[in-house]
């Protein structure tokens, strides 16, 4: 069962907003009452969202952009302040992944994850202070377990959510006394997900995921939206600096073996 929260009339900003994880986040916060916005590279994913939202009872805007373009996001939130106003609530998700091994991959794909999720991260956030209501915001990056558990195949992840994590807290030192929070969440293998599709793609891989989970399930999008109203409401005022594994304990135990069985030739 859901928790209870309100964010009537909150204004919340979910880059990456369009699928997955992140587009469960907006979801979980439109329907508490919040008017949430979303930005993504796909014009076609930006509009779809946009609708659902709206039939949420969300005044949503929607933005397509890539995060690797400074200048994009800089004219996307410059024109979500004269759409809707300062941002309450911040979600930074962009990314990128692929599995290959370190030895197997181009320097270009190396970069291409770096760039989304590190530097794409830094765009985001660096431009969207001006719009930050203050004090008061919440800013929220989506990292991942491969930030502080090492796993095959994901050398390129690994290096940039462990920048992200730093990121998340060293932002956390400089904007912490003008009343802003800034937080991480490292969502576990969630089911339905193009993460999980890419990383688990048959079911006998899934299950072994799922198996190595000391709950012994996979996560749900909900679950983390949950979570991201949580360290973004009055309940988490005094939280922040803080990277948060919503993974039913993976991390803690069976991270390690999952990624070892899925790094197997798939078959």
């Amino acid at each position: 069962m859901s928790a209870s929260f309100d964010f009537s009339a909150r204004r919340v900003f979910v880059f990456g907003g369009t699928s997955g994880i992140n587009l469960g986040i907006a979801r979980c916060f439109a329907s508490a009452g919040a008017n949430v916005s979303v930005a993504s590279r796909s014009q076609e994913k930006v509009d779809a969202a946009v609708a659902e939202l709206r039939n949420l009872g969300s005044k949503s805007f929607g933005y397509a952009l890539d995060v690797r373009d400074v200048d994009a996001v800089r004219d996307a939130l410059a024109q979500h302040a004269k759409d809707a106003g300062d941002i309450d609530i911040l979600i930074s998700g962009a990314a990128g992944n692929f599995p290959a091994f370190a030895n197997d991959m181009s320097a270009n794909g190396f970069k291409a994850v770096v760039d989304i999720d590190l530097l794409g991260s830094f765009h985001v956030l660096q431009s969207a202070y001006e719009h930050l209501k203050k004090p008061g915001a919440s800013i929220i990056n989506i990292s991942a377990p491969q930030a502080f558990v090492a796993m095959p195949m994901q050398s390129h992840v690994c290096a940039a959510k462990a920048g992200v994590d730093m990121l998340t807290r060293t932002l956390a030192l400089e904007w912490g006394p003008a009343g802003v929070r800034i937080n991480s969440i490292a969502p576990g293998p969630i089911e339905g997900t193009e993460g999980m599709r890419r990383l688990a793609p048959n079911k006998k891989i899934a299950e072994q995921c799922a198996r190595s989970v000391p709950l012994q399930r996979l996560g749900t999008t909900e679950e983390i939206g949950q979570a991201a109203m949580f360290l973004s409401s009055d309940a988490a005022q005094y939280v922040s600096g803080v990277v948060l594994p919503v993974d039913g304990g993976w991390s803690v135990a069976g991270a390690g073996a999952a990624a070892l069985a899925m790094a197997q030739p798939h078959k």
